[in-house]
């Protein structure tokens, strides 16, 4: 195509290469085995930035309701089970924080992928090419692009070397893996509305079922999982490929190159979807959080300063097993004075670390 718009320039008709011939003139010593690496790298460097734009995009979505949701206090858990008082807004703002960690993580990584090996030619060794042209190349693709290229140290290592897309890859993959875990978070705060946890409404996005009326299924979290599981999938792809090269060259970048721009693209609109179609529609039922707060048998960990866990134990047990509240089974044995026990189950007080009063 150069060599044709060459000739046109010249006066010449397309096809006339004794005047201009695409080898020759043209490519000058480039090798497909250089020159390929190369613009995948730009592409997917390019890429990186659309997607960490997305994922801004989210974390703020997310802060938002951080904010928006500072004074809902709910019940936190760890393995499904009752554990200790916390707020929504500390559980999206947390969110927010774990998804930051990935913006740095993928800049990390990005910065791997300006490492080329322009100028090797075909294994490396520079066969065909000028003295210099590896550096010069460099320099001159940084100043048309804007970004940081520098020219491999040792060639002939670059040229086969598919280690900067396996850590790409995996920052990807974990960034998936997080966002996964988010989604089944919401799907699980969502779920009900009668029998399930039912802390939190996802926007209605499709009618749920063709048999049950008024069923509304968290389709956004749902597709975006889905998502993930492609990218993960496509990270094992990248390693599988990525062993597979064999002495001077890998001849199995064309996958590498496919799973890694399917993984950016889907992310990016996954994340995008996300966010508009989820995360700022989402509203919180407070009355529900504060009910289950009052009614869990997770609270008497406050009490475990003041009365010992033993004893803590006990009152617990005792509880679920009465179907009483913590609260009149610790008065009814004495344990503690009315005062204290409202100021130590005061769910407020168990959002912070505070001095302990005995």
């Amino acid at each position: 195509m150069i060599a044709n718009r060459a000739l046109e320039i010249m006066g010449h008709e397309k096809g006339e290469y004794q005047y201009c011939y695409p080898n020759d003139h043209c490519n000058c010593g480039q090798s497909t085995n250089d020159v390929y690496p190369t613009t995948i790298r730009l592409a997917l460097i390019r890429m990186n930035k659309s997607l960490v734009a997305a994922l801004t995009g989210l974390i703020s979505a997310l802060r938002y309701k951080g904010e928006e949701f500072k004074d809902v206090i709910k019940m936190g858990r760890t393995q499904l089970q009752d554990a200790v008082p916390m707020t929504s807004g500390q559980e999206f703002n947390a969110y927010a924080n774990n998804l930051e960690e990935e913006i740095l993580n993928l800049e990390r990584n990005v910065k791997l992928l300006h490492e080329i090996n322009m100028g090797g030619t075909a294994i490396g060794t520079g066969l065909n090419a000028v003295p210099g042209f590896a550096k010069l190349c460099a320099a001159n693709l940084s100043k048309l692009t804007g970004e940081a290229f520098v020219s491999a140290s040792d060639l002939v290592e670059a040229t086969p070397d598919t280690g900067a897309y396996v850590s790409y890859s995996s920052a990807l993959k974990r960034l998936a893996i997080k966002l996964s875990k988010i989604c089944n978070d919401l799907r699980l705060m969502a779920s009900g509305p009668r029998c399930g946890l039912n802390e939190i409404n996802l926007p209605p996005k499709a009618p749920g079922s063709s048999i049950m009326p008024g069923k509304v299924n968290p389709v956004i979290p749902e597709v975006v999982n889905q998502v993930c599981f492609k990218v993960i999938g496509n990270d094992t792809t990248v390693s599988f490929a990525a062993e597979a090269g064999q002495l001077q060259l890998n001849v199995m970048e064309p996958v590498i190159t496919e799973s890694l721009i399917e993984s950016l693209l889907w992310l990016k609109n996954g994340i995008e979807t996300l966010t508009e179609e989820c995360i700022l529609g989402i509203t919180v039922n407070k009355e529900r959080c504060y009910e289950m707060v009052k009614n869990s048998i997770g609270i008497v960990t406050a009490l475990n300063p003041y009365i010992g866990y033993k004893t803590s134990t006990k009152v617990a047990k005792e509880a679920l097993e009465t179907n009483r509240s913590v609260y009149d089974i610790v008065l009814e044995k004495g344990l503690m004075t009315q005062e204290k026990l409202d100021e130590a189950l005061d769910p407020k007080n168990m959002l912070n670390s505070h001095k302990i009063v005995k």
